[in-house]
């Protein structure tokens, strides 16, 4: 048996369900896994139907490359700029539950980089506790990691790392009362299923996203509900709600509409909110759909 999953069967977590209430706003935070999530959609299509609970409304914060300090979310500044602008998200957007997924590219930096790591993930589940006071804060450990043999570099060792923060990341949830969703250990060693050992393919996230939900402590909707024509039309609007979010929240104009060249074209900003009543008829559409792809049998 390989080291790491040695390990890896040494320390695994007992799962606590997440727990969601009717017209709950569920945010999803990350770095790559999340944000990329938004564009296929299985992974918020499979927990929209395994939850029992009505109007959920997800919201997708990922970013790719991000790290707990919020490197990538700073245009021009520091990482601090990153910071805040993820604290003025979080305070607009009020969520009930947020769903925290980070390690992936922190765990590079091995067991040396593990004590900035937690630092820096302590200080941001105090400012989330804090700005958006919710309800619930689930922390997902990262995925495993994948060999796809030469010329690709072989991940094991980079399990190894995973393995050691997805630990780190159980003891911190412990530690602060918040819910633990051990993804490194449910997502398992499939092989397949990303481009590069690291980011999912579409059908990576078709694969895994049973195994999301099941890391969240939720029971799962049926095989034929899942492959059901309505289930494909759940996830097609739910991918067209994202991108309508996405557009609202990072457009593609930033620098002139709220930057240092708004100057130019800032009055434009007031086109933004526009779009929550279209996000809201999308969401409509997705309860209903909702409803109908769980009455398949």
């Amino acid at each position: 048996m390989k080291h790491w999953l040695l390990f890896l069967l040494l320390t695994i977590i007992p799962v606590t369900a997440v727990t969601f209430e009717d017209d709950d706003m569920v945010v999803f935070l990350g770095n790559t896994v999340i944000e990329r999530a938004q564009k296929y959609g299985h992974f918020e299509t499979t927990l929209t139907l395994a939850s029992a609970k009505k109007g959920l409304k997800f919201r997708n914060l990922g970013w790719s490359g991000d790290t707990v300090y919020g490197h990538a979310r700073s245009y021009f500044g520091p990482p601090q700029e990153g910071f805040d602008r993820l604290k003025a998200d979080l305070n607009e957007l009020k969520p009930n539950v947020i769903i925290v997924c980070y390690g992936a590219i922190a765990a590079f930096e091995g067991k040396e980089g593990l004590p900035e790591f937690v630092t820096g993930y302590e200080r941001l589940l105090k400012m989330i506790s804090e700005t958006a006071k919710p309800r619930e804060i689930v922390i997902v450990s990262p995925p495993p990691a994948e060999s796809l043999g030469a010329p690709m570099p072989d991940m094991k060792e980079h399990n190894q790392r995973l393995a050691l923060y997805s630990k780190a990341l159980a003891d911190l949830a412990k530690k602060h009362g918040h819910t633990f969703a051990d993804f490194f250990t449910t997502a398992g060693n499939s092989t397949g299923l990303t481009d590069n050992g690291l980011h999912f393919t579409g059908n990576g996230y078709q694969a895994v996203a049973p195994k999301f939900v099941q890391a969240l402590g939720l029971t799962l909707p049926t095989g034929n509900q899942l492959q059901s024509e309505p289930a494909r039309k759940l996830r097609e609007t739910i991918i067209s709600k994202n991108k309508l979010f996405f557009f609202r929240w990072r457009p593609a104009n930033e620098t002139y509409l709220r930057l240092f060249r708004k100057h130019e074209q800032g009055n434009n900003v007031k086109e933004l909110p526009m779009f929550d009543p279209i996000i809201a008829d999308r969401e409509k559409e997705i309860e209903a759909l909702k409803q109908t792809t769980l009455a398949v049998k």
